[in-house]
C-alpha cells in the first residue's frame, strides 16, 4: 500500500495464450507462462518489459470493447454483458504483476516507472470506485481489531475494480446503450439470477462511472480521475521515502534500558546493514516503532520515534503531502458533484452496506462515546503509575504504549515477552493452517517448484477437503527497504471460469515482520500474531471465492470486506488453538494455562485507546470526505479543528493523521476507513455463532460461512447473504461487550 495503487487494475486470467503478442517476441509478459500453474515467472521478467505489455494490453483491450459496441447484433446478455466481463484479460495480466511487485519489491527505477505507466493506464482504466472488493489490502494498509500491527486492508483485486471498468469503456456510449437497452428490459430477459445480478451491477457501475454525463462532463471527469491516480502515487511513495529517511540512532547502550533482546538485536543488525556497527538504528516501521515506545525507559527518545512518526509527510520537504491531500479532496469533492452526490462520502457510502453518510457517523458516534470514557479511564490509571513513580509530569502521546504496558503487567501479569518465545513464525504459520483445515478441510503443502520474486518468499499449495486444488498460496514475510509499510493480500491471479473451466487463484501475503539475526528464531508479537490471521483470512477468501462472471466473483461492499480477515483473529486466541501453535522455540512446551488464560483476562486491555485512535482516524476520514464546498485546505488547522469538534483527547492521536493516512489518499478506502469497526460488528456476530454453538470449529456453520459469505458473496445484496448464513442480522451489542466498552 506504499505504494502504488494496484486497485487501478484486475488481475485476469493468466492461462490464455499470448503468442500471437507481434511485438512480444523476447517479452515474456506477452507470452504464454510455461510454469507450474501459470505462475509469473519472476526472474525472467525485465524491468524494460513492462511498458511496452501494458500498450499492448490496452491496445487489445480497446479493440475489445470495440467490437462489443459496434457489434451489429441485437445486444444479449451474452454478447454484451458477458463479453465486457470477459475484457481486459492481459492488461489485467500485467497489471497484477507489475503494480503488486510495485508494493512489495519495488526500486527506484521501478518507482519512476510507475510515474509513466499509472496515468497512462489511469487513462485508459481508471477505477469506477464502485466501493465493491474481493477482498478488501489495500488494504492495504493496516486493519484495525489489533492495536498496532501495522496492518493493511488488502488489495481489491479482479472481481473487484475490472480493468474493463475503465473511463474509455464506462464513456463509450454506444457500449452504454447496449448495457441500458438490456438494463430497461432485464425483466423479458429470462436470465438467472446470477446474471441479473450481474447486469445490475455493471449497469450501476457505468452509471457511478459517468456514462449518463454530457460530453464535456466525461471529459472532465477522464482527467479528474487521471489527475487523482497520479496524486494518489505521489503520495504514497512520498511516504514511502518519508518512512525510509527516518531513522533513530542510539550510541549509548544505557539508552536501551528497558527493550527486550530481540528488539536489540533487529536495532543493531539495522545498525549494521548500514554501516553503523556498534550503534542501534530503530525506524518507523511498525516492528520497530511501536516495540521501542512501548519497553523504551528513555522518555526523551520515546518522544523523538514518536513526533518522527506522526510528522511523517508533513516535514515541509520534498516528500510533503499536505498540498497533494488538499488536491485530491477538491477533486473528489468535484468528481462527486458532476455524479450528482453532494459530498465525495455520499458517493462513496451510496454503494456500501452503510448507503448514506449519515448512517456512517451514527454507528461511529454511538461507539465512539462509551470508548472516550474507557480511555479516560484507563488514562487516570496509567497517570497513577506514572505518578508514583515519580514522572513529575503529566502523560503525554509518546507515553501511553510505555504506561499501558506497565498497567497491563500490574493488571494481569502478563508481559509480552514472555509470551514471544511461544510465537515462533513458523508455528503461528502451522497454527492458522491448522484452524483451516478444522474449519473447512483444507491442506497447505510447501511447493519449491514455482518462481519467486523475492529469496525467502515461500510459496504453498492449497488443496481442498476432497483434494480438488484450490490455488497457490505465496508468503512474504519480512521488512525491507523494498516494501511498503503494513501487512496486506493481494493476487496475481483470482479466481475465474472460462469456457466451463475454473483457473485457480494465486494469492500473495505480505507481511512486516522484523527479521532476526542470522542463526536466531523469529518470534512475534501478539499484534504480529493477529495480521498473520488476519490476513490469512483475506487469502481464504480468495481460495474459495465462486463465480462464472468476474463482477460477482467474491465481490461484496467494501464495509463487509473485513469480514473474512478479522473473524479469523478470534481463533488465534482461543485456548483450544493456543495450545496447538504455542510452543516455546527450544523447549517445545505448550504455552502454559495459567499464560493463556491472562491472554484472555486480558481482551479488554487498553480497548478504549485502540478504538478511540481507530475511531478517530476513521471519523477524519469522513469529514474530509464530507466537504461540501471547494477551498483551500491547511492541513494542520484541519485536524485541530477536528480535534475539539470530537473531543478527542491530546494524549491519543487518530491511529493515522492526514499526511500518511494511505488508507484513503493511497489505497482506495477514501470515506470507507469506517469499515474495519463496521466489518468488527459482523466479525463478533460470527465468532458468536460458533461459540454459542459449543463448538470453535463447528463444521456445519463454517460451511454456511464459506458458502454464502466467502464462496458466494457477491451474488445477492451484502446483507441478504449475511442473513443466510446467521439467520438474523447482527447487531452492535456483540462488538461492544467483544471490546469491554458496555
Amino acid at each position: 500500500m506504499k505504494k502504488t495503487i494496484i486497485a487501478l487494475l484486475s488481475v485476469a486470467a493468466f492461462a490464455s495464450s499470448c503468442k500471437d503478442a507481434g511485438k512480444g517476441e523476447g517479452n515474456v509478459l506477452l507470452q504464454t507462462f510455461e510454469t507450474p500453474l501459470g505462475a509469473p515467472p519472476f526472474e525472467r521478467i525485465r524491468l524494460a518489459d513492462y511498458k511496452p505489455a501494458f500498450e499492448e494490453g490496452i491496445r487489445r483491450h480497446e479493440e475489445e470493447i470495440r467490437a462489443i459496441a459496434e457489434n451489429a447484433d441485437e445486444p444479449t446478455f451474452e454478447n454484451t454483458i458477458a463479453a465486457y466481463d470477459r475484457s481486459g484479460e492481459l492488461l489485467g495480466r500485467v497489471s497484477g504483476i507489475f503494480f503488486n511487485l510495485q508494493s512489495a519489491n519495488t526500486s527506484e527505477e521501478m518507482l519512476a516507472l510507475a510515474m509513466e505507466i499509472s496515468p497512462m493506464v489511469t487513462a485508459h482504466s481508471a477505477p469506477a470506485q464502485t466501493s465493491d472488493s474481493l477482498l478488501a489490502s489495500a488494504s492495504r494498509r493496516a486493519p484495525d481489531s489489533a492495536a498496532r500491527a501495522g496492518r493493511s486492508p488488502a488489495i481489491p483485486t479482479t472481481a473487484s475494480i475490472q480493468t474493463s471498468h475503465s473511463d474509455a469503456a464506462r464513456m463509450n456510449e454506444k457500449l452504454f446503450a447496449r448495457v441500458k437497452a438490456l438494463y430497461d428490459r432485464r425483466s423479458e430477459l429470462g436470465l438467472d439470477s446470477l446474471e441479473m445480478r450481474t447486469l445490475e451491477l455493471y449497469y450501476r457501475d457505468f452509471v457511478r462511472g459517468g456514462a449518463n454525463l454530457s460530453k464535456e462532463d466525461k471529459a472532465e471527469l477522464a482527467e479528474i480521475n487521471k489527475e487523482l491516480a497520479g496524486l494518489s502515487l505521489r503520495f504514497g511513495n512520498n511516504l514511502l521515502s518519508e518512512t525510509n529517511a527516518f531513522a533513530l540512532t542510539v550510541e549509548r547502550e544505557e539508552d536501551l534500558a528497558g527493550l527486550p533482546e530481540p528488539l536489540r538485536m533487529a536495532a543493531a543488525a539495522e545498525a549494521e546493514r548500514r554501516g553503523l556497527k556498534g550503534k542501534w538504528v530503530f525506524t518507523t516501521q511498525s516492528p520497530s516503532v511501536f516495540p521501542f515506545l512501548q519497553y523504551a525507559d528513555n522518555r526523551a527518545l520515546r518522544e523523538k520515534i514518536y513526533k518522527g512518526y506522526t510528522a511523517r509527510g508533513n516535514n515541509g520537504n520534498a516528500n510533503d503531502n499536505k498540498e497533494i491531500v488538499d488536491r485530491m479532496v477538491n477533486l473528489r469533492l468535484r468528481k462527486a458533484r458532476l455524479l450528482g452526490y453532494e459530498t465525495y462520502a455520499a458517493y462513496v457510502t451510496d454503494a456500501n452496506m452503510a448507503k448514506t453518510p449519515e448512517a456512517v457517523f451514527g454507528f461511529l458516534g454511538r461507539v465512539w462515546k462509551p470508548a472516550l470514557e474507557v480511555a479516560k479511564r484507563e488514562l487516570a490509571e496509567m497517570q497513577a503509575i506514572a505518578d508514583r513513580e515519580g514522572l513529575g509530569d503529566k502523560l503525554k502521546a509518546w507515553d501511553w504504549w510505555y504506561y499501558a504496558e506497565k498497567l497491563r503487567k500490574e493488571k494481569y501479569d502478563l508481559d509480552e515477552n514472555e509470551m514471544k518465545p511461544y510465537l515462533r513464525l513458523e508455528n503461528v504459520r502451522e497454527g492458522m493452517f491448522h484452524v483451516a483445515n478444522q474449519l473447512y478441510g483444507v491442506t497447505l503443502k510447501r511447493r519449491t517448484d514455482v518462481p519467486v520474486y523475492y529469496p525467502g518468499v515461500e510459496v504453498y499449495e492449497v488443496d481442498d477437503a476432497d483434494g480438488t486444488l484450490l490455488g497457490l498460496l505465496y508468503m512474504d514475510y519480512f521488512t525491507r527497504e523494498s516494501k511498503g509499510g503494513g501487512a496486506w493480500m493481494t493476487e496475481f491471479r483470482s479466481y475465474t471460469e472460462r469456457d466451463g473451466k475454473a483457473e485457480v487463484p494465486l494469492v500473495s501475503l505480505v507481511y512486516n515482520i522484523s527479521p532476526a539475526p542470522e542463526g536466531e528464531p523469529v518470534l512475534l508479537s501478539w499484534d504480529n500474531t493477529e495480521t498473520m490471521f488476519h490476513e490469512f483470512g483475506h487469502a481464504l477468501h480468495g481460495f474459495f471465492t465462486r463465480g462464472k462472471y468476474r463482477r460477482i466473483a467474491g465481490t461484496i461492499p467494501r464495509d463487509m470486506v473485513e469480514l473474512p480477515s478479522q473473524v479469523m483473529e478470534n481463533w488465534a486466541s482461543e485456548p483450544e488453538v493456543l495450545r496447538t501453535y504455542a510452543r516455546h522455540y527450544e523447549t517445545g512446551e505448550p504455552m502454559p494455562d495459567e499464560m493463556i488464560a491472562k491472554i484472555q483476562e486480558s481482551g479488554h486491555f487498553n480497548q478504549g485507546f485502540a478504538t478511540v485512535e481507530f475511531i478517530a482516524a476513521a471519523l477524519l476520514d469522513m469529514e474530509w470526505h464530507s466537504i461540501t464546498a471547494e477551498g483551500k485546505f491547511d492541513v494542520e488547522a484541519f485536524e485541530r479543528e477536528f480535534a475539539g469538534k470530537y473531543g478527542l483527547m491530546e494524549e491519543i492521536a487518530p491511529r493515522y493523521r492526514t499526511t500518511y493516512f494511505s488508507h484513503i489518499f493511497d489505497g482506495g478506502y477514501a470515506a470507507g476507513y469506517y469499515v474495519y469497526l463496521w466489518a468488527e460488528v459482523l466479525d463478533a456476530d460470527t465468532f458468536n455463532a460458533f461459540k454459542s454453538s459449543g463448538d470453535i470449529f463447528n463444521r456445519e456453520l463454517a460451511e454456511r460461512f464459506r458458502k454464502h459469505v466467502l464462496a458466494e458473496g457477491g451474488y445477492a445484496d451484502a446483507m441478504e447473504q449475511y442473513v443466510k448464513f446467521r439467520g438474523e442480522t447482527p447487531s452492535e451489542e456483540a462488538l461492544l461487550e467483544k471490546r469491554g466498552l458496555k
